[in-house]
This record gives structure tokens, sequence and C-alpha cells, in this order.
């Protein structure tokens, strides 16, 4: 399983947890072709972008909710801080790096509880 960073960088589509201020900077996600991107808002569009499969995105929201333990997705390697923050980081490079807030991480968490996040049935893979 290969998760990667983008290019070029798409510029529609991408959204935020209904629970980020909409001033402070965020986890930004978007749909795409069986991929769901990941991208900070503080880099404008001009940051990187780490793709995931979408059959591994639940996984992914499962463990940056608490409901799975640290490790478990495939696509992703999560970072936790002690302060709340986040780091986010593809596999199984690890040669970029997503760096979140407390206020921004905890807001991304909010909306995976609200089910913000979660796969629109159309980019769910076939069972």
């Amino acid at each position: 399983m290969k998760t990667a960073a983008s290019s070029p960088k798409p510029t529609t589509g991408w959204f935020k947890s209904s629970f980020s201020n909409p001033s402070q900077a965020c986890v930004e996600i978007r749909f795409a072709d069986g991929l769901v991107q990941v991208r900070d808002s503080k880099d404008h569009g001009e940051g990187p972008v780490i793709d995931v499969p979408g059959r591994e995105w639940p996984t992914v929201l499962a463990e940056a909710a608490g409901r799975l333990p640290t490790g478990t997705n495939r696509a992703i390697r999560i970072v936790q801080h002690a302060d709340g923050g986040a780091n986010l980081q593809p596999l199984p490079a690890r040669s970029l790096t997503l760096s979140y807030t407390a206020a921004e991480w905890e807001a991304f968490v909010a909306g995976i509880h609200a089910g913000e996040f979660d796969l629109p049935h159309s980019a769910r893979p076939a069972a």
C-alpha cells in the first residue's frame, strides 16, 4: 500500500470541519477519484498534499478519533503531541509532515465525530 504526496495541487472541492474557526488554519480534505487528499490550510493551497486510498480512509478516521489504537491505519502515521496538536506523515515514506496545532486537530476530530469526513457513498470502494 502506497500513500504519496500529490501534484499538481487541485484548487476545488476542499473542505474543513464546521468546528474550525473561519479565520484559523485547519485540516482540509478533498475526495477525488478514489482518493482522500489531506492538506494544511496554513499553506494556502501551496503546500504538500497527502493522498490516502479511499479504502484506507475509514481506518485513518477511526485512529484519529481514538476509536482504534495508534498505528492501526496503513496510510498515514498520526503523531499526537502532548499539547494536543498532531503531525501527519504519509506511509511508508515519511519525508513530508503536515503539522497541526491543538485547536486545528480538535476541530478535525470534532468533525470526525460529527461524520463530516465520512466517505461519500459515491466514493466508497466496492465490497
